[in-house]
């Protein structure tokens, strides 16, 4: 296993859309337990493929010490709205802003060695998930920050 550089935001690759992984041998793993080390190293929440630059479709999360890997997900539904603070491990330069997220969300995916599955989560999971999400499609919680309605501030 090894430490990964994490690709910032000003590095236009950080932007490019993955594409679906379509074998999943040792090389697909030595990747994911490189991106669990790297996540444990930054301390961050979550970590996708790009961020460590391979365009592959798969991300991991760290929450409550629940450690999930999710390969090809899609998210298939969500629901309700909550607004979160984020920060990014791509996005040094600005490290927290208000997102709007589902408070809700179904994905599914497949785990490392292609055995499908599907989880709902909610409130700082689903920020989570959606967040990581988004890299896989070049998109960064700084490009969808907003200012919370009055009250619906949460940290």
């Amino acid at each position: 296993m090894a430490i990964r550089e994490i690709v910032q935001y000003t590095d236009n690759f950080i932007r490019k859309k993955s594409k679906p992984v379509k074998i999943f041998d040792e090389k697909l793993w030595e990747l994911l337990d490189d991106m669990w080390e790297t996540l444990d190293e930054k301390k961050g929440a979550g970590l996708s493929a790009v961020q460590v630059g391979v365009l592959k479709r798969a991300f991991i999360i760290n929450i409550n010490n629940m450690r999930i890997e999710f390969i090809n997900p899609t998210i298939t539904h969500t629901s309700g709205k909550q607004y979160k603070k984020e920060g990014c491990l791509s996005v040094v330069a600005q490290p927290f802003g208000y997102v709007a997220r589902p408070n809700k969300v179904t994905i599914s995916a497949y785990d490392r060695y292609g055995n499908p599955f599907s989880l709902t989560c909610e409130d700082w999971t689903a920020v989570c998930v959606s967040h990581e999400y988004d890299h896989l499609d070049g998109i960064l919680y700084i490009d969808k920050l907003v200012t919370p309605p009055k009250g619906m501030e949460e940290d």
